[in-house]
């Protein structure tokens, strides 16, 4: 089925601002069962295939070893808020392997959380590398190549065996080449992004999922990540986070992760499907209203009451500063 999505922002009575959604829902075989706009043109798919790179994190033996729980995956699989749990418990991740802080090398930025970055400023303190979103993800690497007895020192760089690892992930899963079939680039966290279509990311999580067209032990890892994070969804984000509200919405059933510049992606593992959708904008609030929108449409059949749970996701109030309802950020048809 092809229909598009639009998400509207309005002010008044009136639609101020438009954002065009393209994505897919499919099965292990690639079968669309929701497909809108160009699904073949690449996008770097950002933080929402986290899943994808821990994955090695469970290939290699190391979270067995270690004793990680659904916690300390979920949060391996993280864009989280930088909230105290969070950044404890990537501390504690790395304490497992003899690690610290300055041994990340993914950068400082303030937390997500605005409570924990006002907290944090009136006491005089700086974020450090523990807060960036991504430091669960990187303690997961450094994890690996400790247990893997690699140096860890560089292990952001393409040819460090940790993002080897991954980049053979991605091939497998998205049926292409990273970095020659399609664009590649540098994250925000300083490891490297590679561009594909959105089906092959749908259909990666698709096989995952439903443990078809995929080795059985890459498989398991994809399924035990997922089940982590629904398990412990606020690991992998944080308060009042739109991860957290789809998956709560629908307990051990929805997996969904947010990416930077408009990217989701996920799996519904009952019905064995996968999702990828983009916002060419790169609008969060659009690719939050456009994931509702779908999920909606993906339960209207088997789960009426689940459905008009997500359509009403699908639907923001927009208030001002003095709490008057002003608009609202909602998905329609185009």
């Amino acid at each position: 089925m092809t229909t598009d999505i639009v998400i509207e922002t309005t002010r008044g009575n009136a639609v101020e601002s438009r954002h065009r959604v393209r994505g897919l829902v499919c099965d292990a075989s690639g079968t669309a069962v929701l497909a809108f706009g160009d699904i073949d043109r690449p996008v770097f798919p950002r933080s929402a295939i986290k899943v994808f790179q821990a994955i090695p994190l469970i290939e290699t033996g190391a979270a067995d070893a270690l004793g990680l729980d659904a916690g300390d995956l979920s949060l391996a699989c993280a864009s989280h808020s930088g909230e105290p749990g969070h950044v404890a418990r990537a501390a504690s991740l790395l304490a497992k392997v003899g690690l610290g802080e300055a041994h990340l090398e993914c950068g400082c930025h303030w937390p997500f959380d605005q409570p924990v970055a006002l907290a944090l400023a009136r006491a005089g303190e700086e974020p450090g590398q523990l807060h960036n979103n991504c430091s669960g993800k990187h303690a997961g690497f450094l994890c690996t190549a400790v247990h893997e007895r690699e140096d860890p020192a560089g292990y952001v760089g393409a040819d460090h065996a940790v993002q080897r690892r991954v980049r053979d992930v991605l091939a497998d899963l998205t049926e292409t080449r990273p970095g020659k079939d399609q664009p590649a680039g540098i994250d925000g966290c300083s490891i490297p992004t590679y561009a594909a279509p959105l089906r092959g990311f749908a259909k990666g999580f698709a096989r995952l999922a439903a443990g078809q067209g995929v080795d059985g032990a890459r498989a398991a890892a994809g399924r035990r990540l997922m089940a982590a994070c629904m398990a412990e969804p606020w690991y992998m984000a944080g308060t009042r986070r739109a991860c957290v509200s789809l998956m709560e919405a629908a307990p051990g059933r929805v997996f969904a992760k947010t990416g930077a510049e408009g990217v989701f992606c996920g799996a519904v593992p009952e019905l064995g499907l996968g999702f990828a959708l983009k916002v060419d904008d790169g609008a969060t609030r659009a690719s939050e209203a456009a994931v509702a929108a779908v999920l909606a449409r993906l339960f209207r059949t088997g789960d009426a009451a689940l459905a008009d749970r997500y359509d009403a996701m699908s639907h923001t109030t927009l208030r001002n500063w003095q709490g008057t309802k002003v608009g609202e950020v909602r998905a329609v048809d185009a």
